[in-house]
């Protein structure tokens, strides 16, 4: 038979629908994550007896999210999940302090106020506000690109930088783009979905065609930046696993004046051929003492996306 006890009763009753969440879906959250059962009922939250050894835990989380509810702040799944790993990972205290310190990088076209969600994203932005070259490592979902791509339109906003150039090695095509039809932005748009996304997003995308148009903001194949010095710009190379050693040092020396550069990659996705060293992992040893430089790790508690991505990549790492 089922023994059940009160662990926590919320302070204020309204706050279940809110800690439930739709269809239950953030307590299926924290079920899953603690692998139990919870049952909430009239503001109580009870335990099989079998699970108390997660009982301080519980407590710690539900009054957490009860503070967090009556500063106005609205739990969402993404929400949930950084709770979770943060609480378990004792670094609760680090991450109360960014919702309570939130900053606010940009408000996108639909009035959306994008603001750092993790601890290495507050840190990603700080570096990218101290430092002239960044660099961003982590899985697909942690907001590297995304957040580099709207720091760089805050930036343009702000008349900070004249421009933003876009850069991606086209691995996929071997850099030998003359074989694909159509002009230099039809051959590189494919590579560069995830960038335009961003800057639609931040500047809409009638916008961001007419500052195409006009060159302030410009998309390029990692290979037509040989020969350039880049000033007054703001300069993101993603992917950048997929470089070679001699990309890498090729990009990162057109650094010019009120510059900044941000390289973003995964060095777990690497699709160059075996015997061929990436340039981002060969840089990373070489310049991490270097002043002026910062590299900034994410791992899959940074994931912003759908909880399924997030068991996903723990899965994969954990073969």
């Amino acid at each position: 038979m089922v023994k059940y006890k009160t662990i926590y009763e919320l302070k204020n009753t309204k706050n279940e629908l809110k800690i439930l969440g739709a269809n239950n879906n953030l307590l299926y959250l924290i079920e899953d994550f603690l692998q139990i059962e919870i049952v909430i009922r009239h503001g109580a939250i009870m335990i099989d007896e079998k699970y108390l050894a997660h009982e301080q835990f519980l407590i710690t989380l539900f009054s957490t999210l009860e503070k967090l509810l009556d500063k106005g702040i609205t739990i969402l799944e993404r929400d949930m999940i950084n709770i979770l790993h943060q609480l378990k990972s004792d670094r609760l205290d680090e991450l109360m302090w960014i919702y309570e310190n939130r900053e606010h990088l940009i408000t996108t076209v639909e009035g959306k106020q994008i603001s750092p969600q993790t601890i290495n994203q507050k840190m990603y932005l700080k570096a990218l506000n101290e430092y002239d070259i960044v660099f961003a490592i982590g899985p697909a979902g942690t907001g590297k690109t995304y957040l580099a791509v709207l720091y760089a339109v805050s930036m343009l906003r702000k008349n900070k930088i004249r421009k933003i150039i876009l850069v991606r090695p086209a691995v996929e095509a071997g850099e030998k783009l003359g074989f694909l039809p159509g002009d230099l932005k039809e051959k590189v748009d494919p590579y560069l979905v995830p960038l335009y996304d961003a800057l639609n997003e931040g500047l809409g995308k009638e916008t961001v065609d007419k500052m195409i148009e006009k060159g302030i903001i410009e998309v390029a194949p990692l290979a037509y930046m040989r020969g350039r010095t880049l000033d007054n710009s703001i300069i993101i190379l993603d992917e950048a696993q997929n470089t070679t050693t001699q990309q890498m040092k090729m990009f990162l020396t057109r650094l010019g004046f009120n510059s900044k550069m941000i390289i973003t990659g995964d060095i777990t996705q690497i699709d160059l051929p075996h015997n061929v060293l990436s340039g981002l992992v060969e840089a990373m040893e070489l310049l991490k003492d270097v002043r002026g430089i910062k590299i900034i790790s994410f791992d899959s508690y940074d994931v912003m996306r759908h909880p399924l991505v997030h068991k996903i990549i723990q899965k994969y790492e954990g073969r």
